[in-house]
C-alpha cells in the first residue's frame, strides 16, 4: 500500500479575504442536468482519467495525462500518469519526466525553488514557467514546479522536518501531481512580502546555497485551472462507481469550469463553504469535525482513530484499518457555517486492508486513521459528482472556495 497524498493548505484567512477581490470569468450554462458519474461525457474542457496502478504499481491513484509547452511555442510534451489531486494546487512534474528547456523563476537575480509540504511528504526543485494544456483548453506562462534535478536532490532541513522526500516516482507513485483544489496559488497572500506570514516554503537558491524568501502571488506556482481563458471557475470530478471488493480499474472525467458549459452544470449538488484551510464539518457519532476535506490524491479514507472507530490498525502498517471484517459507517457533512444546509447520509464501510483484493486498483473500503478529522479520500469519489469551486471565481451557486456534490 503507498501513502496518501495530502497536502497541508497554509493558508490564512486574510488570503481569502484578500482573493475574493478578485474576479474571473465563470461563465453562463443552461439548466442541463450535471452527467452521469464517470459517464462517456465530451467536449473541450473534458479530460479523461483513470484509477489505474500507474508506474508504481499503486491503488486507488486518479491518473491523467498533462502537456506542457515552452510558452508561445508548439514545442510540447505530453506526461502521463499524472496524479489528479483536489486537496493540493498546481502542477508539479519530476525534472528527469521533462525533456523541454522550461525557464526559470526569479527572485532578485536568484533562482527559485520550492519545498511543498504535504502532510506525509514533501516535494522539493525549482519553479519554472510553461504553458499547460488539459484537452482543449490551455493556460499560458503558469508557473510550475520540476521536482528534484541535479541541483535539487535534497529540500531543506526547514522544510522537510523529517517528512518523505518524495524525489522519485516509486515514492510518489505517479510521474508528477496536478493540484487541481480550491485556490488560486499554491500558498497566496501569506507567502508574498507584504503579509510574510508563512516560511520555509519559497526559497532563493544562489551558488552560495538556498535560503527561505517570501514571494509575490504572480511568482508562485498556481493552479492552471484559474488561467484558462473560460471555464477557468473550478472543476467537476465524475467518477463511475467501483463495486465493492474492488475493481481492476474504474474510469470518469475531469470537467473543467462550473456551469459554464452544457456538460458542467451543478444542477441539484448541494454547495459545502469552507473554512481558510478548505475544511468542512463532519458529522459522525453525534460530534462535528471541523478538520474535513475532499481529497483525490489520498488513496483512502483516512478518519479519527481506533479508539474512535473501534477499528485496529493492521499489524504491519499502522496507516491503515485492519477490522476483522467490513465495517458500515455513517456520517453527514455540512459547510464550515454551522447554519448551511447537511447532507443526507453518506454510507461508506471500511474493510482489512490486508484482506482487500491485491490484483485490484480500485479499492473503495481502504481507509486509515487520521486522528481528529476526515480526509474524504479518492474512495468518496468513486459514483459521485464532485464539483471544486476555486477561490474568488463567480458560480451561479455564489464565489469559490467550495465544494459541491
Amino acid at each position: 500500500m503507498r501513502f496518501s497524498i495530502r497536502q497541508q493548505l497554509a493558508l490564512a484567512v486574510l488570503f481569502l479575504a484578500a482573493s475574493m477581490l478578485l474576479t474571473a470569468c465563470g461563465g453562463g450554462g443552461s439548466s442541463s442536468p450535471t452527467p452521469t458519474p464517470g459517464g462517456g461525457t465530451t467536449g473541450n474542457n473534458v479530460e479523461s482519467v483513470t484509477v489505474a496502478p500507474g508506474p508504481a504499481n499503486n491503488v486507488n491513484t486518479l491518473l491523467a495525462n498533462v502537456t506542457v509547452c515552452q510558452s508561445g511555442t508548439s514545442n510540447c510534451q505530453t506526461i502521463n500518469d499524472v496524479l489528479v489531486d483536489t486537496g493540493s494546487v498546481g502542477l508539479r512534474l519530476f525534472s528527469d519526466q521533462v525533456n523541454l528547456s522550461l525557464p526559470g523563476e526569479s527572485v532578485s537575480g536568484a533562482p527559485l525553488a520550492e519545498c511543498s509540504a504535504f502532510l506525509d511528504s514533501v516535494t522539493w526543485g525549482p519553479v519554472v514557467t510553461a504553458d499547460v494544456q488539459l484537452a482543449g483548453e490551455k493556460a499560458s506562462n503558469v508557473p510550475i514546479q520540476l521536482i528534484g534535478g541535479s541541483n535539487y536532490q535534497t529540500p531543506p532541513s526547514s522544510c522537510s522536518n523529517g517528512l518523505t522526500n518524495a524525489n522519485s516516482v516509486s515514492t510518489l507513485g505517479a510521474n508528477g501531481i496536478l493540484g487541481v483544489g480550491l485556490w488560486r496559488h499554491d500558498c497566496g497572500a501569506a507567502c508574498t512580502p507584504e503579509l510574510a506570514q508563512v516560511t520555509n516554503s519559497y526559497y532563493t537558491c544562489p551558488s552560495s546555497g538556498c535560503s527561505s524568501t517570501f514571494v509575490e502571488l504572480q511568482n508562485q506556482v498556481q493552479n492552471p485551472v484559474w488561467l484558462f481563458p473560460q471555464d477557468n471557475n473550478g472543476v467537476l470530478i465524475s467518477l463511475g462507481g467501483v463495486t465493492s471488493g474492488g475493481q481492476d480499474t474504474d474510469g470518469g472525467n475531469m470537467i473543467f469550469g462550473i456551469s459554464t458549459e452544457n456538460n458542467n452544470q451543478l444542477g441539484s449538488a448541494q454547495v459545502f463553504p469552507v473554512d481558510g484551510n478548505g475544511n468542512f464539518i463532519t458529522n459522525f457519532n453525534g460530534q462535528g469535525y471541523s478538520n474535513s476535506y475532499l481529497d483525490t490524491g489520498s488513496n483512502g479514507l483516512y478518519f479519527l482513530d481506533s479508539s474512535t472507530t473501534g477499528m485496529p490498525t493492521c499489524s504491519d502498517n499502522s496507516g491503515f484499518y485492519c477490522p476483522a471484517s467490513p465495517t458500515q459507517f455513517t456520517a453527514t457533512v455540512q459547510g464550515a457555517s454551522p447554519s448551511t444546509t447537511v447532507s443526507g447520509p453518506i454510507n461508506f464501510t471500511i474493510g482489512n486492508a490486508d484482506s482487500l483484493c491485491n490484483t485490484c486498483a480500485a479499492l473503495p473500503e481502504l481507509g486509515g486513521p487520521s486522528p481528529g478529522s476526515f480526509d474524504w479520500g479518492l474512495p468518496f469519489f468513486f459514483g459521485r459528482n464532485v464539483f471544486v469551486a476555486i477561490n474568488g471565481t463567480s458560480t451561479p451557486a455564489g464565489n469559490g472556495p467550495f465544494w459541491a456534490f
